[in-house]
């Protein structure tokens, strides 16, 4: 797993900060900072989570599980797409900006597990480790690794939530037509809005 240094963790929950702030305060689209570390380029995927303050209620959360783009690129997307696209939730305002905090998660490419029985699958995976990927048909959801954490969900309530997620039945992993994938996340967050930036550990 490439580890990103604290630097790097904090310039991104700022940039997914600032890529949405310019947005909604001068219809700017921003691109990557000539500051940007050299290994933010790498391709991976990420995941930009917006929520309130202090309340910590979910207001958006809209990522990419593949690594289809450079990281800091992909940030700035998908904090664009969190603050405004989630079906969820409405669109972001300007007002919510000093309300709300940022949470960044940079992710390993999902590997899909493999098994002899359906069964198998709460032994090979870990709350407080892996985020989840469960894939049947043209179904698809996906959970990070907190989520399972914040709920204080054992591994099959993370697998049948996950298959919720993505509008199937909540036993669907135990189909052997369904995929289940997992990966890892570096996870950085705001404490409060603008506020000083953490890693944040789950286990």
């Amino acid at each position: 797993m490439i580890t990103l240094t604290d630097e790097e963790g904090i310039f991104l929950v700022r940039l997914a900060r600032r890529a949405v702030s310019e947005y909604l305060t001068k219809r700017v689209l921003i691109t990557p900072p000539d500051d940007t570390p050299s290994r933010l380029y790498e391709k991976r995927g990420v995941f930009v989570t917006i929520k309130s303050y202090p309340s910590n209620e979910l207001r958006g959360c809209i990522g990419f599980p593949e690594p289809i783009f450079p990281l800091v690129e992909a940030t700035i997307k998908a904090a664009l797409s969190s603050a405004l696209e989630d079906p969820r939730f409405p669109p972001l305002s300007r007002s919510e900006l000093n309300h709300v905090v940022f949470e960044v998660s940079a992710l390993t490419p999902p590997q899909l597990i493999k098994v002899s029985s359906p069964t198998e699958y709460p032994s090979q995976i870990k709350v407080g480790r892996d985020g989840l990927i469960v894939e049947k048909g043209l179904f698809k959801g996906l959970l990070l690794p907190q989520v399972a954490v914040e709920y204080n969900w054992n591994e099959e309530e993370f697998l049948s939530q996950c298959c919720i997620k993505a509008l199937l039945p909540p036993d669907a992993w135990l189909d052997p037509d369904t995929k289940v994938y997992k990966f890892q996340a570096e996870i950085f967050e705001e404490e409060k809005p603008e506020g000083p930036i953490k890693r944040k550990t789950l286990s």
